[in-house]
């Protein structure tokens, strides 16, 4: 799958990444996580102290997928509504998942004080705008749904907006207790983490073949070794729908820009991610060096060289948008990148475990929200390795309970 193109801020930001090697012969072990960008950096990093015979493998290099592209801004709710999901789902399911969001951070946030290195990982509030008046009712309910199940935010209105920013909406929810971080960053120090604890780790090893067998799951490389595994995790972001095709994703066109160092952020209130009701949206962020991280404009294609040939003015675009919030700040691009972006059509991340593929799991963990959602899902799937189940684990599996498909849903 051609996942992106362009250039990349955040490998500029560990010059000299830990690297690891090829596999050069056979192994047995209890895990195999294929896939090293994030999820599968966070599923090692739960398994690292699990008593069990973990490897890892990457068909490239650690970190250069998807991972490269994220724009990481680590927040609880997501672009799909409370009140939405709650029309597909009941609400204490819905409530449930957002509270495992929560916990998630909680958990990046833990994760940052025993890893080996930081990750630039910061407490960040969001800023979540009407875009237009008629989108204020809407925003009023979600605002009251997610207080009474217990999540700390303020409604805003215009004259408090402006009060706090060079700019003002008709109305905006500002949740308390969000985040970002540096994705590369965070994936090189949960693998650094999970290698300490004695998980082999190998660069440059790519799948292609898989035989279940009734006890185990035997995977070839294509450099000619066998991995013989009791449970494989398939953790390998986008690319895992070219093993298994799972009909509850989709996949969008959507565009980022990093900008050069900037001086002077002050009236950028608390630093807070920024997006808004609209669709497509356009999301901003700062980063540990003071540059800004602006992305969105998505696009329907799913074609790469449709999606790349629109990069500059996407680009451009960007920064435009960016201007309608600060005017007064100049920014230039530094880095700038096209990307498949992959959701779901109901809202949730995926669990995936299927007949065909007998000890086999596949995290997917797509949406605005992947980074925390591949938390919760490298955490529970953990769980089921270890003791056989996990309460939660259901709330995310391929064939969950539905009260109403969603818009869009393909039928079963």
């Amino acid at each position: 799958m051609n996942l992106q193109s362009g250039t990349y801020y955040w490998p500029e930001t560990i010059p000299d990444a830990p690297s690891y090697p090829e596999l050069d012969e056979d192994l047995n072990c209890d895990v195999l996580v294929i896939g090293g960008g994030s999820s599968g950096a966070q599923c090692a990093y739960y398994l690292a102290d699990k008593c069990l015979d973990v490897v890892v493998v990457e068909k490239n290099r650690i970190g250069h997928g998807s991972t490269a592209a994220n724009t990481a801004l680590i927040q609880y709710a997501g672009e799909r509504l409370f009140g939405d999901l709650i029309n597909a789902f009941d609400t204490d399911y819905i409530a449930r998942h957002l509270q495992l969001c929560r916990d998630a951070i909680n958990e990046i946030e833990e994760a940052q004080t025993i890893c080996p290195a930081p990750f630039d990982f910061k407490r960040r509030n969001s800023l979540y705008l009407a875009s237009t008046e008629k989108d204020t009712p809407r925003l009023k309910k979600e605002a009251d749904l997610l207080k009474k199940h217990g999540f700390p935010l303020d409604f805003w209105l215009k004259k408090d907006i402006s009060d706090k920013y060079p700019f003002s909406r008709d109305s905006a929810i500002y949740s308390y207790g969000d985040g970002e971080l540096n994705p590369f960053k965070f994936t090189h120090s949960l693998f650094q983490y999970a290698f300490r604890k004695g998980t082999p780790i190998f660069e440059r090893t790519e799948v292609n073949g898989m035989e279940h067998k009734t006890d185990k799951v035997t995977v070839r490389t294509k450099n000619g070794h066998f991995i013989h595994a009791k449970k494989v995790i398939i953790s390998a972001g986008y690319e895992g729908t070219d093993i298994k095709k799972e009909k509850n994703t989709a996949f969008v066109s959507t565009y980022t820009v990093t900008t050069k160092p900037v001086t002077n952020l002050s009236e950028w209130h608390e630093r807070s991610l920024i997006w808004e009701t609209a669709r497509p949206y356009t999301f901003i962020r700062t980063t540990a060096d003071n540059r800004v991280i602006i992305g969105g404009m998505d696009e329907t294609t799913a074609y790469p060289e449709i999606r790349d040939s629109k990069l500059i003015n996407k680009r451009d675009l960007l920064i435009k948008d960016f201007n309608r919030y600060f005017p007064s700040i100049h920014v230039e691009p530094d880095y700038y990148s096209a990307a498949f972006y992959g959701g779901t059509h109901d809202g949730l991340p995926i669990i995936g475990e299927y007949p065909e593929f007998p000890h086999t799991i596949f995290l997917f963990g797509f949406g605005d929200n992947g980074t925390v959602y591949s938390m919760i899902l490298a955490k529970l799937i953990t769980e089921k390795i270890i003791s056989g189940k996990s309460a939660d684990a259901q709330l995310y599996a391929q064939d969950r309970p539905m009260r109403k498909k969603p818009a869009g849903a393909p039928s079963s």
